[in-house]
């Protein structure tokens, strides 16, 4: 029995989301359909987390178990052409046994697109998330200050979630511009259901001048989601990679002295390319 760690990118708008679900097509289902169809074997995949309908994946960790003699570079080839266009495995390997591709992470980063273009342009349609207004960057950015730490998100939590604490700890949240595109890059321990869409909404309400920065202090510390901001669209949302331990077996993910540092040509400090023009 081997445990088989995966790399998958995925297009959020042809899933249903990441977890199963009858009558819906998702990314587990997907891989799990298409590990049986190699291996003749029903396999259970974990995901480092889940991600709604519509939310992409540069990054995505996964891993199953299974009775297989098969080379980890032949799993790629087998399960991509086995896979729908939507999505690609860009690595397996194998892993120790103890390797939970959930419960052996230690943090997410996750990216998130605007454009402020006066028009919107159809070929990024459901890629990033275009507002008919100018933002203003250095005001996004003050804001941002109050969304950084460790603290109660209740405020930017959409109710009825299942989580046992709302306390999470936001180590780096930057925005760039770059012409008419502006990204958020967010990096914490965890995220509570549609933290960092309820992020992005209320920045974007500082940038177009709705809220002041100072609001959002405020809203953080009311521990109310009726006193935060919007929640922005999953099609604009990006789970850019899952973070596992220095020891993780070299693990992907592992954390660098400075993670969310843009490089030329929209590349984080790791090599992850943002989806930036």
């Amino acid at each position: 029995m081997r445990t088989i760690r995966l790399m998958i990118r995925y297009d959020g708008g042809a899933f249903s989301g990441w977890q199963r679900q009858p009558g819906f097509p998702t990314v587990q289902q997907a891989l799990e359909e298409a590990i049986a169809r190699i291996c003749g074997q029903t396999v259970v995949v974990h995901g480092s987390g889940r991600t709604d309908s519509g939310v992409h994946a540069l990054r995505q960790v996964a891993h199953f178990r299974a009775e297989t003699r098969l080379q980890d570079q032949r799993w790629v080839r087998a399960l991509n052409a086995h896979l729908p266009s939507g999505a690609a495995v860009t690595e397996a390997r194998t892993v120790e046994d103890e390797f939970h591709a959930r419960f052996s992470a230690v943090g997410k980063r996750y990216a998130y697109l605007f454009c402020d273009a006066p028009v919107e342009d159809p070929l990024t349609r459901g890629r990033v998330w275009w507002a008919p207004y100018r933002l203003d960057l250095a005001r996004m950015r003050e804001a941002a200050r109050h969304l950084v730490g460790r603290h109660d998100w209740r405020s930017f939590q959409t109710t009825g979630s299942s989580a046992k604490t709302s306390v999470r700890t936001v180590r780096a949240l930057h925005l760039w511009r770059r012409g008419q595109r502006l990204a958020m890059v967010v990096q914490a321990d965890g995220f509570l259901y549609n933290m960092v869409r309820a992020f992005a909404g209320t920045l974007a309400e500082v940038g177009r001048g709705a809220l002041e920065p100072a609001e959002v202090l405020a809203m953080r510390e009311a521990r109310d989601r009726r006193s935060g901001g919007p929640t922005a669209p999953a099609h604009a949302l990006y789970l850019v990679r899952a973070l596992y331990p220095r020891a993780s077996n070299d693990a992907p993910g592992r954390t660098p002295a400075n993670p969310l540092e843009i490089a030329p040509r929209g590349r984080t400090a790791e090599g992850e390319r943002i989806p930036f023009d």
